[in-house]
């Protein structure tokens, strides 16, 4: 750990263990709320992609902080042993535990992609694209707010540039990731039509007993709503659906746009999509 962070910080209990490091609950003097203390042991790096995973997070959420729906970074400490990342606080469980624990009405699914939708145009309009966009990388603070985390996939795009690069989760991954393909932003909004498509059914778009059979069934990109599953889904929501897990990227709806389907603009309500 850093000598430097203790110099600022008052550093408490453990609160989390993640691949290359621990989180600890901290405190500033002059603040009256605890924060998250990321400490990253460098000596777990294994090689270069390692690496810029862990100089990515506190570049990306420098850039992008502060945002109402993304994690606000405080405070950066380095050596040569540890990275420490200061940043807001937030509740032990994510989007897959709420999940996994409770099913969600139309209102309550629109209420949450919109936010999630707003904070990924707010990347996108800065150049940035997250590329791992899944519920476990989506964090709620005190006040129950929701807040994407973990840029350690995102990258720059921009000016006509486009990305490569096999990044992502099988079930979320976008089809022209799997296909080698030069990609878009428009990565991020698959993923985020995936995670709508679990919000609503309690089941994915796209699965298979494999990581491989996953990826085969993401590239085929059959998008069906079984009527068992589905049956008190409203058009609106499906129309949604449909025009972000879109296979053909041209036609995939931006961030934007997404923000401006009738379902979203009325908080799940809409059936009428004129």
């Amino acid at each position: 750990m850093c000598e430097t962070l203790k110099t600022k910080y008052q550093v408490c209990e453990e609160i989390g263990r993640g691949r290359f490091g621990t989180i600890f609950r901290c405190f500033h003097p002059n603040a009256s709320v605890p924060y998250a203390c990321k400490v990253i042991d460098k000596s777990l790096l294994s090689d270069s992609t390692d690496r810029e995973c862990l100089e990515n997070e506190p570049k990306f959420l420098s850039l992008l902080s502060p945002h109402p729906n993304i994690l606000q970074i405080f405070d950066v400490f380095e050596n040569d042993d540890f990275l420490s990342i200061v940043l807001e606080l937030c509740q032990p469980l994510t989007l897959l535990d709420r999940i996994v624990s409770n099913p969600f009405s139309e209102q309550q699914a629109a209420s949450l992609i919109k936010k999630l939708l707003e904070a990924v145009a707010h990347c996108h309009r800065l150049g940035v694209a997250h590329r791992d966009i899944k519920p476990d990388n989506i964090l709620f603070d005190s006040g129950d707010n929701l807040k994407l985390a973990d840029f350690g996939s995102a990258e720059w795009f921009g000016d006509g540039r486009t990305m490569t690069g096999v990044v992502g989760t099988p079930y979320y991954v976008a089809p022209e990731v799997l296909l080698g393909r030069d990609y878009t932003e428009k990565v991020d909004v698959w993923s985020c039509g995936v995670l709508l498509y679990i919000m609503l059914s309690g089941i994915p778009p796209f699965y298979g007993d494999s990581a491989a059979e996953i990826f085969e069934a993401v590239i085929r990109a059959n998008l069906r709503f079984p009527s068992r599953i589905f049956r008190s889904v409203s058009p609106a929501a499906k129309d949604l659906l449909r025009k972000m897990i879109c296979r053909d990227d041209s036609r995939r709806f931006s961030a934007e746009q997404a923000l401006r389907h009738p379902w979203i603009v009325s908080g799940g309500e809409t059936t009428n999509l004129n």
